[in-house]
């Protein structure tokens, strides 16, 4: 069932639709190769079918569905080559954006990134994966807007999508204490002002998601992106 967002004050019908559709892209509520119809989410969110046609193609852009003439729209699968070069893109910007670190973050920076840390330890117990993301997501972004570089990583952010989906298939299927390990490192790295060792932990946290996306894809193989697949397996939802 399509999870529904509270609506934004002066947001547009589409804007409202595409973020609802990659909310749940991206949570897995909307699972990789189910069959979305475009009267049915319409019918649930209260719009017209136009603004979800729109969101429709919006995302087709995005590879985060996939649109078959006379057949239907589906959520794309999780293309493992996608994820590989956001994952290259992201490690290469990052590991320059912890070394500034070490040169820029003051008493306050810290205390917020410890705050934020303490936050994600709580996740582990209670299993909130969506909020650890969340979390996740706030870390690595604090650290750009210290640097005043807040703009490079709304970039990266844009094209996290597919990379997102294996994160959140991670924090289900794995320890999510060993990605808040790693954030600690970082932390301690960063604080005791060294940058070889805040640059080696910033990769190795960023390339894990290599060896882990072969065991969920194992795990999972219907969600990964297989050439040979034939689209009339697709799965009806709702």
């Amino acid at each position: 069932m399509l999870e529904k967002l509270k609506r934004n004050k002066r947001e547009y019908t589409r804007e409202y639709v595409m973020r609802v559709l990659k909310h749940n892209i991206i949570n897995l509520t909307l699972k990789p190769g189910q069959l979305v119809s475009e009267n049915e989410i319409a019918e649930v969110l209260g719009v017209s079918r136009t603004p979800v046609r729109e969101a429709f193609i919006e995302l087709s852009r995005a590879s985060l569905v996939e649109i078959y003439p006379q057949k239907g729209t589906c959520i794309s699968p999780i293309d493992m080559d996608v994820v590989e070069e956001t994952r290259f893109m992201r490690c290469a910007v990052e590991k320059a954006i912890v070394k500034l670190c070490c040169d820029v973050l003051t008493d306050s920076d810290f205390a917020y990134l410890q705050e934020n840390l303490q936050l994600q330890e709580s996740c582990i117990s209670s299993k909130k994966y969506l909020y650890l993301l969340s979390l996740d997501d706030k870390f690595h972004e604090y650290m750009f807007k210290a640097c005043k570089k807040k703009k490079i990583y709304g970039l990266i952010k844009s094209a996290m999508a597919q990379f997102d989906r294996v994160r959140i298939l991670n924090f289900v299927e794995m320890d999510m204490e060993i990605s808040v390990n790693e954030h600690k490192k970082i932390f301690h790295a960063m604080k005791n002002r060294d940058k070889e060792l805040a640059e080696r932990l910033m990769e190795e946290h960023l390339t894990r998601v290599i060896f882990d996306m072969s065991y969920l894809k194992e795990k999972h193989p219907e969600y990964f992106k297989d050439d040979s697949a034939n689209t009339s397996s697709i799965a009806q939802i709702f």
